[in-house]
C-alpha cells in the first residue's frame, strides 16, 4: 500500500506530499486523519512553492546571487534603509511603480537592484534581468530572424524587469523606438528597475529625439523611487 501510495503521488507529481509520507511512514509517526491531510497538503504547498522560486530565480538570470540581507549601508554611500525597507516588501510592484538607481561606477548599483529582483523572485514575482546593451542588441538580432514579437512579450509581460547599467552609449532610432515600446507597454501595468552610471537629468540626451525622450522619461520619472548612490567604488576597496 506504500510503494502504491507514493507511485500514485509521483504520478501526479505531489513530490511534496510524496516525500512527507514517506517520512510521516517510516518514521512511525502517530497522526490523526485531520493531522495526516494537513501535514501531506502543506508539505506539497511547500514544495511547489520552493519549485516556483527556483524557477523565478532560474529564469530571471540574476548577474549577482545578491540578498537583501548583504546590502551594506555604511556611511557615505547615501543609502537610506528605510527606503530599501519598503522596497524589501515589494509592495511597489503591486503598486507598478519603479525603481531608479544612480551612481558613479563601483558602488553596488547592480548588487541592489539584482538583491530586489532576487527578493521579488522569493515573493511569487517573475522577474528579468538585462545589462541593457545587451537586451537591445538582442532585440535588434530578434528583427532579423522575426522573433521580434515573441521577445518583446516576453520583455512586457514580467511582473518586474531589471534593466544595468543604463545609458552607456546613446541611442539609436531602432533602439530608441524598442525602448519607448517597452516602456509605454509596461506603463502603470509591471514595474522596472533601472541602474545607471549617469544621473536622471542626463537620461534625456542619452535617449535623443526630444519627443521620444519625454514620452519615455515621463512614464518612466514620475512617480519613480530613487536612490542616488554614493561614495568610492566597493571593487577598488576589495
Amino acid at each position: 500500500m506504500l510503494e502504491k501510495n507514493l507511485e500514485q503521488m509521483n504520478l501526479m507529481k505531489f513530490y511534496g506530499m510524496a516525500t512527507a509520507y514517506q517520512s510521516a511512514i517510516q518514521g512511525k509517526q502517530s497522526f490523526t486523519n485531520d493531522e495526516l491531510i494537513s501535514m501531506l497538503v502543506q508539505a506539497e504547498w511547500e514544495d511547489r512553492e520552493a519549485r516556483k522560486i527556483h524557477r523565478h530565480l532560474r529564469a530571471a538570470r540574476f548577474r549577482y546571487h545578491a540578498a537583501i540581507e548583504e546590502i551594506s549601508y555604511n556611511p557615505g554611500r547615501n543609502l537610506d534603509k528605510t527606503i530599501m525597507t519598503r522596497l524589501t516588501d515589494c509592495s511597489f510592484i503591486k503598486r507598478h511603480e519603479n525603481v531608479l538607481i544612480t551612481g558613479p561606477t563601483g558602488v553596488g548599483k547592480s548588487f541592489i537592484s539584482s538583491a530586489l529582483g532576487n527578493q521579488a523572485c522569493h515573493k511569487g514575482y517573475k522577474v528579468l534581468y538585462f545589462n541593457t546593451q545587451k537586451l537591445f542588441t538582442r532585440l535588434k538580432m530578434s528583427k532579423a530572424d522575426g522573433s521580434y514579437i515573441r521577445e518583446i512579450n516576453r520583455v512586457e509581460k514580467q511582473d518586474l524587469l531589471v534593466l544595468d547599467d543604463f545609458g552607456l552609449q546613446e541611442m539609436d532610432t531602432q533602439t530608441r523606438m524598442a525602448f519607448l515600446e517597452i516602456v509605454e507597454d509596461r506603463y502603470d501595468i509591471k514595474s522596472t528597475i533601472i541602474s545607471s552610471q549617469l544621473p536622471v537629468s542626463k537620461w534625456y540626451d542619452v535617449i535623443g529625439e526630444g519627443t521620444i525622450a519625454d514620452a519615455i522619461l515621463d512614464r518612466l520619472v514620475n512617480g519613480a523611487h530613487r536612490i542616488d548612490l554614493k561614495g568610492e567604488s566597493l571593487r577598488k576597496k576589495k
